[in-house]
């Protein structure tokens, strides 16, 4: 069972992650991140707190940023308190990205995983993976 989760896990991702690029120009860890941003206090977040949430080493999430950065998705801002800390600050346009590929990613995992399943198989696969 473990190693069928695990390749259900890959497939579904690289699937996801390709319909993404294709559409968005965006990788899975690419929209992981933006999600992230989307949803936190003021579109910011500690970008050592990004490498804990979306499960990337500090040196992963600092080159997936650069990236963001580089394509104006994702600013750069220092903290006035303490200069050691540095936010990862989603910009407009990459809030408009976002946006546009959230509508088409959650008609993707629908379509993916959702849709292969019942309301009963949803709500008992659910409670276990809990």
């Amino acid at each position: 069972m473990w190693l069928k989760f695990l390749r259900a896990h890959a497939a579904i991702t690289r699937e996801l992650s390709s319909r993404l690029e294709a559409l968005h120009g965006l990788t899975l860890s690419d929209f992981d991140v933006l999600v992230q941003l989307y949803y936190a206090p003021e579109r910011r977040l500690r970008r050592v707190d990004i490498a804990r949430t979306v499960l990337l080493t500090a040196s992963g999430v600092t080159r997936l940023l650069d990236g963001l950065e580089r394509a104006g998705l994702v600013g750069k801002e220092r903290c006035e308190t303490d200069a050691r800390v540095t936010y990862a600050v989603l910009t407009d346009i990459g809030t408009t990205a976002f946006e546009a590929a959230l509508t088409t990613h959650v008609a993707d995992v629908e379509e993916l995983f959702n849709a292969r399943f019942d309301q009963q198989e949803r709500s008992t696969t659910s409670a276990l993976l809990r």
